[in-house]
Order: C-alpha cells, then sequence, then structure tokens
C-alpha cells in the first residue's frame, strides 16, 4: 500500500480564501489548515487575539461542515450576516424568511449579495454568483432554505459568470489584448471569482487570468480596469494586487521568467500610473503605489526620467491648495522609489541615482515640510480640527521617512545647508503636544508617536553618520528625548517611541558625547527614570506571556526583542557602561539587591521586582568569544546561582509564579557552563518537573535547559554529560516529554521535541526506551499530517525519528522490523494525503530503512524501488534530493537485481534529466557514482559512450564551476574503480582523442579547486595513477602535458585550500523550481555516510611520492627535465622523493 502511493504526487488539498481584495490579509481555511499568508505583525492584544482565535474557529467549524456534506448545495452564514442581509436586501429578503419567494425580492437578494461585497467583507464572506442556486442559510436554531433562485437582477453591474467566459479566445480577440466592453466583462468577472470562497470558481478563474497574462497589453487593460468607476471597488481592488504582481513578474529581464511587457505597453502604462494612482482611493492608491516603486525599482531614473517631475509638479500643485490627500498620496510614493538608497549597496551608480533624486526634489521636499509646519502651528493656536491636523502629521511623518531615505548614505549639501531648517522643526515635534490628536483615542496618539520615532530614526542617523556637523543640536536633543522618554507611559501603543529614543541615547552614550551621561546624578536619574520602568514587566508582557508563548520566547529567550523596551532600556546600560563600565556596574548591582529586598519582603506581591534582578544579570551578561558561555561582573554567579535561583528550581509548585520559573530556568541555561557537574546533577531532576508545567513557556524553558545542557562540553570537546549521566531518570525525562507535548497549545512545541531529539541523541537507547519512544513519535507525525504548519517542529519531529531508528537498530538490528512496522503506516499516511511538506523527510527515512536491512532487500522495498524509477516521481525538484538519497540506498543495496528488467536505463535516465540542468547537476552526479561504485564495468560499459556525451554537451554549453569539480570528481572514481585504460577508451569512443582534450582544457586547470578531505584523496590518488600508469600521458611526446598535470597534483596536496580556490558563484534555475512549494531539507541523523572509496591509501602525499619513485625506477632519467620543473614546489611541500629522475 506505501508503494502504491508514493508516485500520487499531486497537491490535492483543497482551501477557502477569505479575502478582502489586499494580498497581505488572507485567510486560508480548510478541514485541517488555517493559516495567515502574508501578514503584517502588528501588536497583538490580548483581547484581540481572544477574537482572532474565535473567529478562527468558526471558520474552521464552517469549512469542517462543508467538507462533511460533501456537496455546496449549502451556503453556510455567520450569524451576524442575517442583520447584514436585512438591512442590505430590505422587504424582500424579510418576506423570504417569512416564507414568501417573490422573484422582486429575491432577486434584490441576489443582487445585494454580489453587488453589496464591500460591506459583506466585513464578514469574511465573499459570495459568488455561480453559488445562489441553493442556498441554506442558517442564524441561531431558525434554519431557511432557498430552493430555487430566479435569475439575477439584470441592473447587476456584473453577468452571472458562464464557465464559457474563461475562455480568453473568446472574451477578446486576436493577439493583443484590446481594451473593450469584452474585455471589461472577461476580467471583471475573473476578478470577481478570484474572491470566491470555493476552489473551483476561484482556480479556474486564477487559471484564466494566468493565460491572459501573457497576452501584450494584459497589463495596461488591467490598469483601466482599475480605473474604471462603475466597477465595484472590491474588484478594482483586487485587479490592483494582481497588476502589481504582474509587474513584479514580468517588467524586469530574467531568462527563466514569464513573457516581459512589451516596452510599448510599459510607456502606457508609466503614462497613466502616477494620474490613476493619486486619484484613487486609499487601498488601491496603497496597492499601486507598490506597483510604482516596482517600476521605479528597475527603471527609476534612467529609464523613466519624466516620473521625478511629474510627481514633484503634483506635489507642488497639491500642497498650493491644501489637497492633502494628493500631497500624502506623492509622498508615500516618493517614499517608496526612495527606500532602496537606504539598504542597497553603495555604488556609484546609486550615488549618481541619489544626486538626481536629490537635485530634483530636496528643496520641493523642504518647501513642502516648511510649508505643512506652518498650517499645523495655525491650526495648534485656532485648535484645528482633528481630521485636518491628522492629515498634515502623516505628512509631516512621510516628509521624515523621505530625510532618512535621502540622508542615509552621506550627508547631502543641500541638507547640510537647511539643516537648521530640519531640525527646528524635528526638536518642536518631540517637545510639542497636539493635544487635539493625543487626548482624542490612542489613534491619534500613535499618529504622534509614528512622527516622533521618526525624527528619532533621523537624529539617530545624523548622530551615526554625522556627528561632527550635528553636535550643535545634540544636547538640545538629548534633553528633549529624555524628558520625551520621563513622560510616556508604559502603554504597548507607545513602544516604538519608547525604542527609538532610547536607541538614540544609546548612540550618543557610545560617541565622543558619552560625557552628557558622566555625573552620577544622571547615571541614577537614567536607572530610576528610564531603565527600570522600562526593564519591569507589564500587563502586555504577563497577557503575551499567557496567550503567545512562542512570541513570547522568540523574543525573550531567543534574542529577537531588541526592538522591544526590556531589551533597548539594557542595551542603552552597555552603552554607557562601555565608558563608565565601574560606575554602573555598582549602580545596577545596588539595584538588583534592592529589587530582591522588597522581593523579600512580600514575595506575593513583589515578585516582579525578582524578575527584573533575574533580567538584568541575564541581559546584561556578556557571552565570551567564540563560543556560548557568559559571564558577568554585577553578581557573583554561584552565590546568586543558589540563593536566588535554586530556590525557584526546588519550589514543588510548578505552576506558581510561573514567570519567576521562566527567569530562573533561562539563568540556568545560560550560565550553564559556570555551573558544575554535580550541582547541575542534582537539579536536572527539578527541571524535569518543570514539563509537566501549565505554561508553556515554563516546560518550554525546561525542556530547552535540558536540551541546552547535553550540549555542554569539556576541555578538548569531551561532552560533559553522558548517557550514564541521564540513565537514572530518563524514563521519566521521556514521560515528561510527550506529556508536554499534550498539553494546550504545545502540541507542537519545537523547544520539547528538540529537546526529545538530543535527549535520543545522548541516551542509552534499549528496546525498552525505543518502543514508547518510536510509538509516541508515530502518534505526533499522524496528528501533524493533517496540517503541518510548524516547519521547525516538524524538522525535529523526522530529526528525532531518524536517530532513533539509527542509534537504536546500530545497537539491536532486530528492531528493524519492530520500526518499518510501526513508520510505515505513518510514511503511508504522508503519501496517501499528498503532504508534500514531508515527502523529503519521507523519502530519506526510508532510504534510512534501506540502508539497515541487509540484502536481499525484502519485495515491499522493491515495489518502491520500481516506483522510485518512474519519470512522475521526479517531477517536483523539491523532492529531488530527497529522492536520490533513496535511490543511493537502493543502487548500493541492490546492485544485481539494478542490471535487471532494463532498471539500469531507467536510473541512467534519470541521471541524464538531472545532470542536464544546472540546479539538480550535483544530484545527477550523486546518481552516475553510487552507479560507478557498485557495478562492474562489464555491465556499465555499454551505457558510457551516452554518459560522456551528456557530460560533455554540459562542458560544452552550459558548465559551471560546480560542474566542472563534480566531473573530476566523477572521472577520477570513475579511473580507481575501473582503470585508467577504461576511462581513456570509453571517452575516445565518443570522439577520437578527446580525453587529452578533457585532460589539458578541465582537468589539469581545475584539480586545484577540489575541496573535502575525501574528493582531494580521490582526485590526487586518480591524478597520481594517470601519470604513472596511463600511457596517453606517459607518451614522451606529452612530456609538458605531464609535467603540468603533475605541477596541479603537487599545487592541490601542499597549498591551503584558501590559497587555490576561488569559488565562483552559480546562477540557479529558477526554472525548475517554478510551480513547487516543498523544499529539501536535510536530514541529520538520516545522512549519508560518507565513503572512502581508496581507504586502503591514507596519505595521497605518501601516494604520489611512492609512485613517482617507481615510476623513476622502471624509467631512470626520463621525467628528469619535467621534474626539475615543479622541484621547487616539492620542497615547498616537504616532499620526500627518492629514485633517479
Amino acid at each position: 500500500m506505501l508503494a502504491s502511493q508514493i508516485s500520487g504526487l499531486q497537491l490535492r488539498k483543497e482551501c477557502v480564501v477569505v479575502n478582502d481584495g489586499r494580498d497581505k490579509e488572507c485567510v486560508v481555511v480548510n478541514e485541517n489548515i488555517i493559516k495567515a499568508k502574508g501578514i503584517k505583525k502588528k501588536p497583538v492584544t490580548c483581547r484581540r487575539k481572544r477574537r482572532i482565535k474565535s473567529s478562527l474557529k468558526k471558520a474552521m467549524a464552517s469549512a469542517r461542515k462543508r467538507k462533511q456534506s460533501q456537496s455546496h448545495e449549502g451556503l453556510q452564514m455567520p450569524p451576524n450576516m442575517l442583520p447584514y442581509l436585512l438591512s442590505e436586501c430590505g422587504p424582500g429578503f424579510e418576506a423570504l424568511l417569512q416564507g414568501g419567494t417573490s422573484n422582486s425580492s429575491m432577486g434584490q437578494c441576489s443582487n445585494s449579495l454580489i453587488a453589496g461585497t464591500s460591506n459583506a467583507e466585513q464578514f469574511g464572506y465573499m459570495p459568488s454568483a455561480n453559488h445562489f442556486g441553493q442556498c441554506h442559510i442558517s442564524s441561531g436554531n431558525s434554519s431557511f432554505q432557498l430552493l430555487k433562485t430566479p435569475p439575477i437582477n439584470p441592473s447587476l453591474r456584473l453577468p452571472p459568470l458562464s464557465p464559457l467566459s474563461y475562455n480568453c479566445a473568446e472574451s477578446t480577440s486576436g493577439n493583443t489584448m484590446e481594451w473593450n466592453a469584452e474585455t471589461l466583462q472577461f476580467l471583471s468577472q475573473c476578478f470577481l471569482h478570484t474572491l470566491s470562497p470555493y476552489p473551483e470558481p476561484r482556480r479556474r478563474a486564477e487559471s484564466s487570468l494566468s493565460e491572459a497574462a501573457d497576452r501584450p497589453n494584459y497589463g495596461l487593460a488591467v490598469l483601466r480596469l482599475v480605473a474604471e468607476p462603475s466597477v465595484d471597488e472590491p474588484i478594482r481592488q483586487a485587479a490592483a494586487v494582481n497588476f502589481k504582481n504582474h509587474l513584479r513578474s514580468r517588467w524586469s529581464s530574467d531568462p527563466n521568467g514569464p513573457t516581459l511587457i512589451p516596452d510599448s505597453e510599459k510607456d502606457q502604462i508609466k503614462g497613466l500610473i502616477v494620474s490613476l494612482m493619486l486619484s484613487s482611493a486609499r487601498r488601491i492608491q496603497s496597492q499601486l503605489s507598490e506597483a510604482l516603486a516596482v517600476i521605479g525599482k528597475h527603471d527609476f531614473p534612467k529609464l523613466w526620467p519624466a516620473l521625478l517631475p511629474e510627481l514633484k509638479l503634483s506635489l507642488e500643485k497639491a500642497g498650493e491648495s491644501s489637497d492633502y490627500a494628493t500631497v500624502n498620496g506623492v509622498l508615500n510614493t516618493c517614499n517608496s522609489i526612495f527606500k532602496k538608497f537606504r539598504y542597497e549597496c553603495r555604488t556609484i551608480d546609486l550615488l549618481l541615482d541619489l544626486k538626481y533624486c536629490l537635485d530634483n526634489f530636496a528643496e520641493a521636499l523642504l518647501k513642502i515640510f516648511k510649508r505643512t509646519a506652518g498650517l499645523i502651528d495655525s491650526l495648534g493656536v485656532s485648535g484645528g480640527q482633528a481630521a485636518v491636523l491628522r492629515q498634515l502629521i502623516e505628512s509631516q511623518r512621510l516628509c521624515c521617512r523621505i530625510f532618512y531615505s535621502l540622508n542615509f548614505q552621506e550627508l547631502p549639501e543641500y541638507f547640510e545647508d537647511h539643516m537648521g531648517e530640519w531640525m527646528g522643526e524635528f526638536q518642536k515635534y518631540l517637545t510639542v503636544k497636539f493635544s487635539v490628536l493625543e487626548d482624542g483615542g490612542e489613534d491619534g496618539l500613535a499618529l504622534v508617536d509614528e512622527l516622533r520615532a521618526a525624527v528619532c530614526e533621523n537624529i539617530s542617523l545624523y548622530m551615526e553618520k554625522n556627528e561632527e556637523e550635528f553636535q550643535g543640536y545634540l544636547s538640545g536633543f538629548v534633553e528633549a528625548v529624555w524628558n520625551l522618554l520621563v513622560s510616556v507611559s508604559a502603554s504597548s501603543s507607545r513602544d516604538r517611541l519608547t525604542v527609538t529614543a532610547i536607541k538614540f541615547l544609546t548612540t550618543v552614550s557610545t560617541s565622543v558625547h558619552h560625557t552628557l551621561f558622566a555625573r552620577d546624578d544622571i547615571l541614577q536619574q537614567i536607572c530610576q527614570s528610564i531603565v527600570i520602568p522600562n526593564v519591569m514587566l507589564r500587563d502586555e508582557d504577563e497577557e503575551l506571556f499567557e496567550m503567545n508563548y512562542v512570541e513570547f520566547i522568540r523574543r525573550d529567550m531567543e534574542g529577537s526583542d531588541l526592538d522591544t523596551r526590556r531589551r533597548i532600556a539594557c542595551e542603552l546600560l552597555k552603552g554607557i557602561g562601555s565608558n563608565y563600565k565601574e560606575k554602573v556596574t555598582q549602580m545596577v548591582s545596588a539595584q538588583i539587591q534592592s529589587s530582591l529586598a522588597l522581593f523579600a519582603g512580600n514575595p506575593a506581591e513583589n515578585w516582579k521586582h525578582k524578575d527584573c534582578a533575574i533580567y538584568l544579570v541575564v541581559s546584561l551578561a556578556t557571552k565570551k568569544a567564540g563560543g556560548t558561555s557568559v559571564s558577568t561582573d554585577l553578581v557573583d554567579v554561584e552565590s546568586f546561582f543558589g540563593s536566588v535561583i535554586v530556590p525557584e528550581l526546588q519550589n514543588q509548585d510548578v505552576n506558581g509564579f510561573p514567570m519567576l520559573k521562566a527567569g530562573a530556568l533561562k539563568f540556568f541555561t545560560m550560565f550553564r557552563d559556570q555551573i558544575s557537574k554535580p550541582i547541575a546533577m542534582a537539579l536536572i531532576p527539578e527541571v524535569v518537573r518543570f514539563l509537566g508545567s501549565e505554561s508553556n513557556v515554563v516546560h518550554s524553558y525546561a525542556a530547552s535547559c535540558i536540551e541546552k545542557l547535553l550540549l555542554v562540553k569539556d576541555g578538548g570537546g569531551k561532552p560533559r554529560y553522558i548517557s550514564s549521566d541521564i540513565s537514572p531518570f530518563l524514563a521519566v525525562l521521556m514521560t515528561n516529554l510527550f506529556g508536554a507535548l499534550g498539553k494546550p497549545e504545545s502540541e507542537e512545541n519545537p523547544y520539547v521535541m528538540k529537546c526529545i531529539m538530543r535527549v535520543l541523541g545522548v541516551a542509552d537507547i534499549s528496546r525498552e526506551v525505543a518502543s514508547p519512544c518510536i510509538t509516541g513519535l508515530t502518534s505526533v507525525l499522524n496528528k501533524v499530517c493533517e496540517n503541518p504548519k510548524n516547519p521547525t517542529f516538524n524538522h525535529y519531529l523526522f530529526e528525532a525519528v531518524a536517530v532513533l531508528v539509527r542509534r537504536s537498530c546500530e545497537k539491536d538490528p532486530s528492531l528493524i522490523t519492530a520500526f518499518e512496522e510501526s513508520l510505515f503506516p505513518s510514511l503511508q499516511l504522508i503519501l496517501a494525503r499528498d503532504v508534500t511538506e514531508f515527502f523529503p523527510y519521507a523519502f530519506q527515512l526510508l532510504a534510512q530503512l534501506v540502508e539497515l536491512n541487509r540484502p536481499p532487500i525484502p519485495p515491499h522495498y522493491m515495489q518502491i524501488f520500481e516506483i522510485l524509477l518512474l519519470p512522475d516521481s521526479w517531477k517536483k525538484s523539491g523532492n529531488v534530493p530527497a529522492l536520490v538519497r533513496l535511490l543511493q540506498a537502493f543502487l548500493q543495496k541492490a546492485p544485481h537485481e539494478l542490471n535487471q528488467e532494463g532498471r539500469l536505463t531507467q536510473v541512467l535516465g534519470i541521471f541524464n534529466k538531472l545532470v542536464s540542468s544546472p540546479s539538480t547537476d550535483g544530484q545527477g552526479f550523486y546518481v552516475l557514482n553510487t552507479v560507478i561504485e557498485n557495478l562492474g564495468y562489464d555491465v556499465i560499459g555499454p551505457y558510457m559512450g551516452h554518459i560522456w556525451a551528456s557530460l560533455f554537451s554540459r562542458l560544452q554549453n552550459n558548465r559551471t564551476v560546480k560542474f566542472v569539480k563534480s566531473f573530476l570528481i566523477f572521472v577520477s572514481l570513475f579511473l580507481v574503480k575501473h582503470g585508467s585504460q577504461n576511462l581513456v577508451d570509453s571517452m575516445n569512443t565518443v570522439q577520437p582523442n578527446i580525453f587529452l582534450a578533457i585532460v589539458e582544457q578541465f582537468w589539469i586547470p581545475n584539480l586545484k579547486m577540489i575541496t573535502g578531505s575525501i574528493e582531494l584523496k580521490l582526485t590526487a590518488v586518480a591524478s597520481t595513477r594517470l601519470i604513472c600508469e596511463s600511457q596517453a600521458l606517459l607518451d614522451p611526446s606529452g612530456s609538458t602535458r605531464w609535467g603540468k598535470m603533475l605541477d596541479s597534483i603537487v599545487t592541490l596536496l601542499s597549498k591551503p585550500e584558501q590559497d587555490r580556490v576561488e569559488e565562483e558563484p552559480d546562477i540557479p534555475d529558477f526554472a525548475d523550481n517554478a510551480g513547487y512549494g516543498a523544499t529539501f531539507v536535510h536530514l541529520y541523523n538520516a545522512g549519508k555516510k560518507e565513503e572512502d572509496p581508496l581507504k586502503d591509501i591514507r596519505d595521497p602525499k605518501q601516494f604520489l611520492v611512492a609512485s613517482l619513485a617507481n615510476l623513476s625506477a622502471l624509467s631512470p632519467g626520463s621525467y628528469l627535465k619535467v621534474f626539475l620543473s615543479t622541484e621547487t614546489k616539492f620542497h615547498q611541500s616537504n616532499f620526500e622523493l627518492g629514485g633517479e629522475y
């Protein structure tokens, strides 16, 4: 049964896409899948998370019901859809609910369902015209069924979709897509149905759009649809998203990409897009602005010189008329196209582009900035309207972001000349309060904070790169930022402002102006007013700890919290400490003791102070160079560990004060190298207890602590903890680890699974341990097959299975059968359900099981081998490395079966396909090398002509550095396995004397490029045998060739790798990967062992010396002249030569 599934590599999942027309917010739902794709991260509050979870659960339930019904006869409505239908459809729908079925009522209802899409968006429900034939609506306990729906009201803007309308040939005529009523109808219907919650109409629409995209003027037609006011906004918005993505894939040249947009169409698009973008609604404007930035990335300014003057003119006109909707549209576009100056490498071309932008836009930017500042001042005096002030503040924020981009590379002359005008406004925005916005709600305060954060980033940039020119304004800004930080609340909505402001102070503290922080009272104020308030836990931190443990750990344990208040406050202390280490150490040490004293006075109330103390010690610890160990001067580690950490670890209540427990476990983990083994061994059973904590963070930290302890090494790289150390509590440890995976929201906890993998890699695996472990792992595997959503967890899961199989079967080969019985159903499930994400893992595990078997291979494996040889199995490039790994295992274990029933021809066909592409040629050589290693020349000889022809074709037409190196390794392996004469003769059958041409053009000049100990040994020995045994090179007329080969061998063996290898990047073949989502991830514990084909030769240098000595003994003096040309290298390489040359 498993074998019958291995060839079914087609994607068969169906999902429901709830899309509001923006590609950035899309939820994919089916019975087993709920994913968020491309959603920009936002702060997630506890309340918001509950709402999200509730909505997703409802979506899952709805999707599950649809799948169980196995039909689309009914369309399930969310409960809150009913009031919407009543309000939108009016009396007709109300009559329907009461039993009426009048045509007019139904027509009105259908009309609302389709044309009123923008209102229905709020329900996450986008109805489709061809699904109203029978509609089931449920609300509460009431249920109503529409058995027949009359024709849709003809007043609708878009008629119902007909399957024939998907045919582009019928919708439009000719090769070029002309703009006419038919094109409008075709595109409108397609984009409408891309919003359908049902897979079939959505796929047909997407397929039609994909086909139409190859036609000239498609992008122009879509842009005109976006500009068409008669079409509903959700459809136009979907078209804008499609237009942006169309430009991304087809605007610039790519040899492996789709058809490019013709130049004439590009010119028309560039002529329309700016004016259309400025006149569009906000959401469409956002998409068109991104599309314009895509064009600008490739064409601006050289191929689009009219863009910036057009934007500048639009900005000036809009500014004069105070049309700030247009002003902000222009500024947003400029911000997008100028962002490249932040992240692209500094080159002459980039600086020329920057100069062009400065010459044409710097003055206009300052002008609108000052004009807007004046309007803000006048509104501030008069009290102003919040809506007007909101637009002005947003305009200033965009000006600040453009300022950042234009100043990022270096200080432009224009900005230096007008620095006072900019800095005066910047300082004002840090000190002035805009009450009408800040006191009017969080949205207004957030907008003002975004402006202030942008100002802080600008002054930080000047502090880092233009310190000398900026120093005259520094003290004023330090004071303004200081006062701002003291007054900023602890609300999470103000985190970005707090972080950027503290970053500015940190930059100042590490500069030559650090004396601003030298006074003791200043340091004390920094600690008391800025650092401690931001290090102390807030309610938001507790909510994150409880509600989103993955994000909490990502920030707290994995070091991605640099943009959080807690971490940046500690970075400020580190910055000041770089110049005043002793003062900072004394001050922080005193603060730590004060916090611990407060905790001791009232542990229940003041536990956050102890957490603060632990956090300060951990965050301010310094990591030693070249290792994982850390150190601190704030406390004595052993004393602090014994008095502060150990009591928390020994507390029998694993669920009490979980944040303190997590902090204690983190401290143990970080300072694990400094905790002696006896103390650690006494505490590990306590840590094992914490695996049973209900807190996801606590049992995650416990698992991480155990996992990291098992990696500790003493002097000489010897592991500190070995299998005998964990054997006494191994059973309890494994039980608790699998128990942690049963905790709510920890079903796919990567820290727990990584710990399982690490323990299995260290512990002594007996049959008693292996049996429950494989049962637990396969149970988890079967569950994640339903919805593979956590790649990290899944990888550690398969690594755990692989290490368990490897170590158990190495100790007890009789366990292979038991593992096969446990794993085969799970592997069959992966293939049967088409879980493409797991295919590479499944094939690697199968390869491991094949290699563990002793010949003859059981029949059920040979069935898999037969299917493995089918061409369809190799279509998805993401599976290729794992399939090659599996094929290698079969070739090694069943070489005799390979030459039966045409299997060798099939294998060589696979090799030919793989070696033809630069992205898979390495895998092709793996297959070929395995064939050469395991079959005799009498078997492979008849095929060598075709093999050489394929390889020579790649050498001639599309060779890469990687290919040439792989080719040399292959010919070397062929030579040592089948002799130099067979190598020469088989090559020359393709073309007379081609062997010598290959030696001169490829072998000799590229031999020095070989890397890797086994590869170096193989090629050196093969090359040595060639010059000492092959008559083709021993011919006296080829003495120069012989000498060059000897010189290359000596270079290979004598020079360090970094001195002889000049690696060139290979261009990936993206076409081979198009359309496939699965990627290959190597399983370390299921990896193929490197086999040395020359185990009897220990040192290639000595082999060269001995071979040359034998050759000289046979032909005394024959090679003296040639040898003298390489003698210097031999002496430099400490070769000891004997014999006469």
